[in-house]
């Protein structure tokens, strides 16, 4: 055994026995109590130690009852009309200190037996929080371990995108770097990948299909792809997009477009295979919403009905579970249940999170951040933004940075956090009808034990990217 090991297992006064790659639960308790150690050396440090910490996180995960898992078919059972449609599948990307953010999370789905929830990550997300997916779902099931959540754990690769740049300069590097995304993001526990090729919408071409083309052709192949790689017995649960958030709201001969094309290029690629489950569409949003001059956040009018329509096509006639809402965290809250009025499937949320982060810190490591951003991120500051505008457009840039000093804060700042972030999904889950939803988890997600292969954990780390032109 090595030094790493045996160190990691004094972390967690040997509540886990390590036999091989074996790793054997032998003190439940002790383990939830002390799960967090290995998830702060999982997401701090820069040696084997922290592939190890992944591993034997979500190997002692998995004996404890928690596994990662592809929610295909509660969706589909909703695209057949079996599952009711009295929720709405929130999915939220957690940007900064995710395992707290996590524990916030389990502790408001304990509470009313939620099971219908999802954790995401996005390709640009993981280059400004220093992220990757094995660290990030290590904070994941780290969290469900330490709140005593059983069951299936879904965790999303959001936003599997294909730069339209890096495509138009070479677009075989730039479609294999997705498809190696998608491999390292399905050994780490990502069964729910949403792929993304609609930034190769061209909407100056003359009809509605050959503005569509690129993206169902490429999208269907990217599916392909995922269905040929991923672990046996596992239908990842894949999501289509029909347009970029912050143009255009979505029509229903954009839907039929990319899904005829996509379904007829899937059959010959894979013929037999599971398609998508799920279509993210446009309806007024913007990512991160749009910020005016002292700070605040402009109201949004989203086209419910868009949501509606679209997610009856994407049922009836296509057998998915509906349509997917991005944008979500500048909706205001009392609109909430709108989705679910509207039969939307999923809702992503990521912003507000964010920046309940850079409000419950103390002013001091903010102004920290914010100084780092002055330099750091000077290039972004566009003429006549105010320091409102320019901090709320650029923070995000600073979470990775100084991530080990996230960590490192009190105790009782962590304390703070975790209990405004759980103030949030708290309301949230009972905006967008997660009661009971676990019963639904439980009926429909057959469970498929996914061992941890170790050399997918104890490797060199993945290169940082340029994400710049790529949506959170």
């Amino acid at each position: 055994m090595s030094d790493h090991v045996k160190e990691l297992l004094d972390l967690v006064e040997n509540s886990i026995a390590v036999e091989g790659a074996n790793v054997r639960v032998v003190d439940a308790e002790k383990f939830r109590k002390n799960v967090g150690k290995l998830v702060e050396r999982s997401a701090l440090a820069s040696d084997s130690s922290a592939g190890w910490a992944r591993f034997l996180v979500r190997a002692a995960a998995l004996e404890l009852g928690v596994y990662p898992a592809s929610i295909h078919e509660l969706y589909m059972a909703r695209g057949r009309e079996d599952a009711p449609m009295t929720f709405s599948t929130p999915a939220f990307n957690l940007r900064a200190l995710s395992h707290h953010a996590a524990r916030a999370m389990f502790r408001a789905a304990n509470k009313i037996n939620a099971g219908a929830f999802i954790f995401e990550l996005a390709r640009s997300e993981m280059s400004y929080t220093f992220q990757r997916p094995s660290e990030y779902s290590t904070n994941i099931l780290g969290a469900a371990v330490a709140e005593g959540y059983k069951g299936p754990v879904f965790i999303q690769g959001d936003h599997f995108q294909v730069s339209a740049k890096k495509y138009k300069t070479d677009s075989e590097a730039e479609l294999q770097a997705v498809r190696d995304l998608c491999v390292e993001a399905m050994a780490a526990g990502f069964y729910n990948i949403d792929v993304d090729t609609s930034t190769l919408v061209d909407i100056h071409l003359p009809t509605v299909e050959a503005q569509q083309e690129l993206n169902s052709k490429l999208s269907a192949e990217l599916s392909a792809f995922i269905r040929k790689n991923e672990p046996a017995g596992v239908t990842i649960s894949i999501g289509g997009e029909i347009g970029e958030v912050g143009t255009e709201n979505s029509t229903e001969p954009e839907l039929r477009a990319y899904m005829d094309a996509y379904n007829a290029n899937l059959q010959k690629l894979a013929p037999g295979k599971a398609g998508l489950s799920k279509i993210s569409v446009l309806t007024g949003t913007s990512h991160g919403g749009t910020v005016l001059p002292d700070g605040s956040i402009a109201e949004v009018s989203i086209a419910f009905d868009v949501l509606r329509d679209l997610s009856r096509v994407a049922r009836k006639d296509y057998g998915m579970g509906g349509t997917v809402q991005h944008g979500a965290s500048t909706v205001p809250e009392e609109n909430f249940n709108k989705f679910v009025q509207n039969e939307a499937i999923e809702v992503h949320l990521a912003t507000n999170f964010a920046t309940m982060f850079f409000e419950n810190i103390p002013d001091g490591f903010r102004q920290e951040m914010y100084a780092w951003l002055d330099t750091n991120s000077a290039a972004d500051r566009k003429p006549g933004m105010t320091d409102e505008q320019f901090y709320y457009k650029v923070r995000k840039n600073a979470i990775g940075p100084f991530k080990a000093q996230s960590y490192g804060l009190p105790a009782e700042v962590h304390a703070k956090l975790g209990a405004a972030w759980e103030a949030q999904f708290d309301k949230l889950f009972n905006l967008l009808g997660l009661k009971d939803t676990k019963k639904f988890t439980d009926k429909f997600i057959t469970p498929v034990k996914v061992a941890p292969v170790l050399a997918d954990y104890v490797k060199e780390d993945v290169a940082a990217e340029d994400v710049s032109d790529l949506s959170d």
